[in-house]
């Protein structure tokens, strides 16, 4: 039985990796490992598909060292047994263990002195945090490296080289892949190599007619072999802004069934990074002050999804999405610095007051820097009418608070109240 497609294509240097250039790229980490062949154990950790194979693969390909894979749930003692007795007749073996996350102690002692010889160069592979999941004594041994979803031109070029590639490829194909199906096959597998070209070798052996080889790929083929229908758009690719557009505004619009349908169009699409910008856009920017918990509760939900990846990651933003959308909602933090660049860019602003020059250097008193400053925690209230802004602009007010929620309606009381005593003090 032949291989699936992802497995084939495997890089067999580190020259051949897509993506991760961060640790593989001319003078980065593991590239500079493999040239100086001083390799040392590693763990790396990130959303499937994302390279972590690749990379062992790749390093064991331009080291010339065997190379073995084995599951740390699956496989037993024994296999690590017989990896670790290779080791000891050939020298030194590079060991994919995959799953990391869920070695057994058992196992993970018998590992333990190969790792220390160096007979045995351990590449474990995890898509959980190492440093929540991985004991300590494995951890203390290795390396850790983050890998990242892959970016769209990274799937694109694998795609092409499988396309081209007779041998281990579908070269042998007369493939005519449509920009709108490449674009999908790019965008929808959220950053997932593996499925992405999986996608693709089902597509086309799918597709093609028996005894023929050419064979159009169109972008509703791809759609259903991956399972992930497209964000309808146009040539110009404007129907996806548009559905991130009316996204924002149904959670500033304050409905809450709207923003969880675009939420899930976008799912759909696999844009979890759009989401997620948004999603915190929109919680400084449409609710802001007027409930600031929401905004908290939102970038904590974004971290969890970033962590989870897709399926699991709607949940944490779908709770974030019907917070934001029944919150009360102000612009006023946004507005108000924006009113103030707009006051810095006119350059009409003047220079600061002496009493708030830095005053920590010596003879800082003779330019009369910090005389007369009157510090605020040295009076009642912790508080004492004073001139901050520059005089060319000390009557200046950015800030235009707004009473949508309990929160900014007590800010915008002390805010006025604060004002009025320092206007009568000037």
């Amino acid at each position: 039985m032949q291989q699936p497609l992802a497995y084939r294509m495997r890089p067999q240097t580190i020259e051949d990796v897509v993506g991760q250039q961060h640790l593989v790229g001319p003078g980065k980490i593991i590239a500079r490992m493999v040239t100086a062949k001083r390799l040392s154990s590693m763990i790396l950790y990130g959303p499937p598909g994302t390279g972590k194979t690749s990379i062992a693969s790749a390093i064991a390909g331009s080291t010339k060292y065997a190379f073995r894979m084995l599951n740390a749930a699956t496989d037993s003692k024994k296999q690590l047994q017989i990896v670790a007795e290779e080791a000891k007749m050939s020298g030194t073996v590079i060991l994919l263990l995959d799953e990391i996350h869920r070695l057994d102690k058992t196992k993970q002692d018998f590992l333990l002195p190969h790792l220390e010889n160096g007979r045995i160069i351990l590449i474990g592979a995890t898509t959980e945090n190492p440093y929540i999941s991985i004991n300590p004594a494995i951890r203390s041994r290795t390396q850790i490296f983050e890998v990242h979803p892959l970016q769209p031109a990274d799937i694109k070029t694998a795609i092409e080289r499988a396309l081209s590639d007779e041998k281990n490829g579908l070269g042998q194909y007369d493939i005519t892949l449509e920009p709108a199906a490449m674009s999908h096959l790019c965008n929808a597998t959220n950053g997932d190599l593996r499925s992405a070209l999986n996608g693709l070798e089902l597509a086309v052996l799918s597709t093609v007619k028996p005894n023929e080889t050419a064979v159009t790929i169109t972008q509703p083929i791809i759609e259903e072999c991956l399972q992930r229908k497209a964000l309808s758009a146009d040539k110009d690719g404007d129907a996806h802004y548009d559905v991130i557009s009316a996204f924002q505004k149904s959670i500033r619009g304050s409905d809450a069934n709207a923003a969880l349908h675009y939420l899930a169009r976008l799912l759909e699409a696999g844009d979890l990074k759009s989401i997620m910008r948004r999603l915190m856009v929109i919680a400084y920017e449409d609710v802001g002050l007027a409930n600031p918990p929401a905004c908290a509760h939102t970038v904590t939900a974004v971290q969890a999804a970033d962590q989870l990846g897709l399926p699991e990651a709607r949940i944490p933003l779908a709770n974030a999405v019907i917070e934001l959308a029944l919150s009360p909602k102000s612009n006023s933090a946004m507005g108000a610095i924006d009113a103030a660049i707009d006051q810095v860019r006119t350059g009409h602003f003047g220079d600061i007051p002496a009493d708030l020059k830095d005053a920590h250097y010596a003879d800082a008193a003779k330019l009369g820097h910090g005389v007369g400053y009157d510090y605020p925690h040295d009076h009642p209230g912790d508080w004492v009418a004073q001139q901050y802004l520059p005089d060319r602009i000390k009557n200046a007010t950015y800030y235009q608070p707004k009473t949508n929620g309990r929160f900014e309606a007590a800010l915008g009381e002390q805010y006025e109240k604060l004002l009025k005593a320092n206007a009568k003090n000037r």
